[in-house]
């Protein structure tokens, strides 16, 4: 077992050497600690304690330049909350929680409390899923009540208590029993993809693409993106199902993704309501209500609550 303790600035080293590089933010008491086991070739779990708030950051630069782009990082929160963002998604951690993210994409965390978790990082072919499927799963929050979940939790805290006492194949053949009671819990969140890509999910792929691309602009909802794309409505809605939502739905979720994108980054300084034109909504009524329903709060108490105090604000 290695051990790493480290300081405010410190966190930026820590994270390049044992998980993946990143821009972190803490303040400058803020002190953690990560345990490591080495369970076999690019196999390794890790159990931390972040002492306070921090925020991350994985770059598309940061992304682009990775050497070890086939590795992917489980995350299991043991006590505390975090946020995690990826491909668009947003996932949102409690104690009992899981979440999946790739190395070889941008990717943003951040915990407005002290926090524990344990976390799994191994090679994306161990994982017993499709390529797509396993892009599709990052960035979803898995439930503390999935019973795989529950396993899985329980079996890691395990692992990490007894990895020393095993031999090098005892704790590699533990890892990868890790990885198939990941997979288990991985199905039950990721949106049902069928088999091969077909035109239809291309189609798909390209709105998805077109409607992040232009979040900003007002006119785009459901009529005018069947419009544009050259299929009916009712056309529209069953492309969608393949992944789980409606049109109208994803729409909103993105629009309000990039919005608290915007709130989360203490360097960005823009008013509640230019925000709110920057994501496509004309009523800032509107875009207050949808917030509080998908995120559970205001755009000025998510602001505050979760990254106040990290940076100074731009004057």
């Amino acid at each position: 077992m290695q051990i790493h303790e480290f300081y405010g600035e410190e966190l930026e080293d820590v994270a390049s050497k044992s998980f993946m590089p990143v821009i972190a933010w803490t303040r400058p008491e803020y002190h953690g600690c990560v345990a490591f086991q080495e369970l076999g070739d690019a196999l390794t779990l890790s159990r931390s304690h972040w002492g306070g708030p921090m925020s991350s950051v994985r770059t598309d630069r940061m992304a682009a330049k990775a050497t070890g782009d086939n590795l992917m990082l489980f995350c299991v929160q043991m006590a505390g909350r975090a946020y995690v963002r990826q491909h668009d998604r947003f996932a949102e951690l409690t104690a009992g929680s899981g979440v999946l993210s790739e190395v070889c994409s941008p990717w943003k965390r951040a915990s407005p409390t002290a926090a524990r978790s344990l976390a799994l990082r191994f090679s994306r072919e161990l994982l017993p899923l499709r390529t797509v499927e396993i892009t599709e799963a990052c960035a979803r929050t898995v439930d503390p009540a999935n019973p795989a979940m529950q396993m899985l939790s329980t079996y890691l805290r395990r692992l990490f208590q007894v990895a020393d006492d095993l031999t090098d194949d005892q704790r590699l053949d533990a890892g990868r029993a890790a990885i198939d009671l990941l997979a288990m819990a991985l199905r039950d969140v990721s949106p049902s993809i069928p088999g091969g890509d077909g035109a239809a999910q291309v189609l798909l792929d390209v709105m998805r693409i077109h409607v992040r691309e232009h979040l900003a602009d007002p006119e785009l909802r459901v009529e005018e993106l069947a419009r544009r794309h050259h299929v009916s409505v009712a056309h529209l809605y069953t492309l969608f199902e393949r992944i789980g939502t409606t049109p109208g739905a994803y729409l909103r979720e993105q629009r309000l993704l990039a919005a608290q994108v915007m709130l989360s980054d203490p360097r960005y300084d823009r008013t509640i309501s230019s925000i709110a034109a920057a994501v496509g909504f004309r009523d800032l009524s509107t875009f207050l209500r949808a917030f509080r329903r998908q995120f559970g709060t205001t755009p000025t108490g998510w602001r505050r609550e979760h990254f106040a105090g990290l940076l100074p604000r731009p004057c």
